[in-house]
């Protein structure tokens, strides 16, 4: 009899590197904060995180990005400990990522946004969102080619000659930048494909789904349209825009899915995702999907509205949805209680009374998981997708009165 044993992939180990920059004014809790998110990304992309290497400094070594010091720290544990990757909790610049290459030899050096674009890829599903990514990809290699080609120094001839490492770097700057054309024309077809088909969808309300990765978006997408799109507890779990109709009582409208937002997003994926973004753009009414039970949720919704700034010429009617309440289970027994109320033991009602519900009336505390509050969300979507119906279809109101509205 034969006997087949399975063993599983080995996880590649790597360790973070983070900078508190005083420039930036990043303190050290900040610093703390933004590599637990980066293992998270570690951990996204299919790798484990075994070890985490902070500095604090004015700004960073122009050379180096962190001091010699903390460079050589870093070679000796990954040497010692055989660790392969290295990553980087900032954008890298060329010259940066050449020089610490040279120092942690057979090393995989990513920074933050290496690592984004590779997770991306691996999620990347229709052809869209692959050349997408592919074109943020190439855009990304374009100016740190030169480091690629080290190993042919050796082979360049005399003063005066090209020698071949030259020659290779050229030719290969000439088809990247050949394939971002490319990319760039073929996304430009599919986002005149994407302009027709909204065309072809009339004046139905849309509302967009916007959010930080990993808040909660697509299992709230499922429950309103009652589809199965994929969701799991992993940052960037969907890259493609998904768009479904539906009706809230009886007001139809279309609502879209759309990739999360993350904290230095690389902003060549905001300039590749144009056509996903743009159902943002043109979406009626923004649902802002917060992760309520995230220990720093207030940074998270501000880098989503900051993002949104940037993308959105004018203010959108917005319904902030704070999501995941069922992860508080903590209230506080009698008002005497003694236990000291701090963040880490706030209750929902606790929440409820800072500065949340100051932001007006378009504001809800839901379990998308568990279906709570669920009737009280889509009754606010109601009322502002009614209006919006309503001014575009004056004519027509008597075919989407509403029995229980009295019209």
């Amino acid at each position: 009899m034969t006997r087949y044993h399975y063993t599983r992939p080995e996880i590649e180990r790597a360790v973070l590197v983070g900078v508190a920059l005083q420039e930036e004014n990043v303190t050290p809790e900040m610093m703390h904060e933004h590599l637990d998110e980066l293992a998270f990304l570690v951990e996204t992309a299919g790798a484990e995180t075994v070890k985490v290497f902070t500095q604090q400094l004015d700004h960073p070594v122009k050379a180096t990005f962190v001091g010699k010091g903390k460079l050589a720290e870093i070679q000796a544990h990954v040497e010692e400990h055989d660790i392969p990757l290295v990553v980087f909790d900032d954008e890298l610049s060329p010259t940066q990522l050449r020089n610490i290459e040279s120092v942690l030899k057979g090393r995989k050096i990513l920074d933050r946004t290496n690592l984004i674009l590779d997770i991306f890829a691996k999620r990347a599903r229709t052809a869209e969102a692959k050349a997408q990514v592919e074109l943020a990809q190439y855009q990304y290699l374009l100016p740190r080619l030169s480091g690629m080609w080290t190993h042919l120094e050796r082979q360049k001839g005399g003063i005066g000659l090209r020698g071949p490492g030259e020659t290779e770097i050229e030719t290969d700057r000439r088809i990247i930048r050949d394939k971002i054309t490319r990319l760039k024309e073929q996304l430009q077809r599919i986002d005149q494909q994407m302009i027709t088909q909204r065309k072809n969808r009339g004046k139905l309300t849309r509302v967009a789904l916007v959010g930080y990765t990993n808040a909660g978006k697509s299992t709230l997408m499922n429950l309103l349209s009652k589809s199965e799109l994929f969701a799991e507890n992993k940052l960037f779990a969907t890259l493609d825009t998904t768009v479904r109709k539906i009706a809230i009582r009886n007001v139809p409208l279309l609502l879209a899915d759309t990739v999360g937002f993350i904290r230095k997003l690389p902003h060549h994926l905001i300039e590749s995702f144009k056509s996903t973004l743009d159902e943002v753009r043109e979406a009626d009414v923004i649902l802002h999907v917060v992760d309520i039970s995230h220990p720093r949720f207030e940074e998270q919704l501000q880098v989503v509205n900051e993002t949104l700034a940037g993308l959105l010429e004018a203010p959108k009617p917005t319904i902030v949805v704070f999501n995941k309440i069922d992860a508080f289970t903590y209230v506080r027994k009698e008002e005497d209680d003694l236990t000291p109320v701090e963040r880490q033991n706030y209750s929902l009602d606790d929440l409820k009374r800072t500065w949340m519900s100051r932001q007006g009336e378009e504001c809800v505390y839901i379990s998308a998981a568990r279906k709570e509050n669920i009737e009280e969300l889509k009754e606010k979507v109601y009322r502002v997708a009614k209006e919006i119906h309503s001014v575009r279809f004056p004519f027509n109101d008597f075919l989407y009165a509403d029995p229980g509205d009295g019209e």
